[in-house]
């Protein structure tokens, strides 16, 4: 069902390690009414607990590929080099703007730039640490990368953390009830804002 009044796309971003998904999911656990998950599709397998549907949309190479060639996807890429294939299903993200949803992306620094060209009332929110040192001590707190993964994804950072000024906001998740409860805000002067 359509509404008279679009929904809108809300854009988080921010490097590995700085918190999103923690942040995000507390967020939904008690989200604004209007405000809906969108899953991404990805090519690589699921991990341990993943649910394909709920995660992401575990898609073969083949499948990714089509959607790709039928404009299927708001935005893709590869993000690791050559590795699997992450993106943005239109069907994930339109019907739901449509019923005056606000669907929110989780989504890295070069799918957000796409998206802010397509979308460029978007609402942008960039979620980072308090510096790069503090990055690097949750990243290597893990446990669960290599050396060499570990630099990739600092170096991959550092250029993400460069692109924080093309958001709408910052948020600093140096604590993630706080960091949650300044994204509501946001997200509720933007309502306001709208129906002035």
């Amino acid at each position: 069902m359509a509404s008279d009044r679009l929904g809108r796309l809300i854009v988080v971003s921010g490097p590995s390690g700085a918190g999103k998904s923690t942040v995000l999911r507390r967020l939904l656990a008690s989200p604004p009414p209007e405000l809906v998950p969108s899953v991404s599709a990805t090519t690589r397998p699921p991990r341990p607990g993943e649910v394909d549907g709920v995660d992401y949309h575990f898609l073969t190479p083949e499948r990714f590929e089509d959607l790709r060639r039928s404009d299927g996807f708001l935005e893709c890429f590869q993000v690791f080099g050559k590795d699997h294939w992450y993106g943005t299903p239109r069907s994930e993200v339109e019907p739901r703007l449509a019923e005056g949803k606000w669907v929110l992306l989780e989504i890295d620094v070069q799918g957000a730039r796409q998206v802010m060209r397509d979308f460029p009332d978007a609402l942008t929110i960039f979620i980072q640490t308090r510096d790069m040192n503090e990055l690097e001590s949750r990243l290597r707190g893990r446990n669960t990368e290599t050396q060499e993964h570990i630099r990739r994804r600092l170096e991959r950072a550092r250029e993400e953390m460069a692109a924080a000024g093309e958001y709408d906001y910052q948020v600093v998740n140096d604590d993630v009830d706080r960091a949650v409860r300044e994204i509501r805000t946001i997200l509720t002067s933007t309502e306001k804002a709208r129906d002035v």
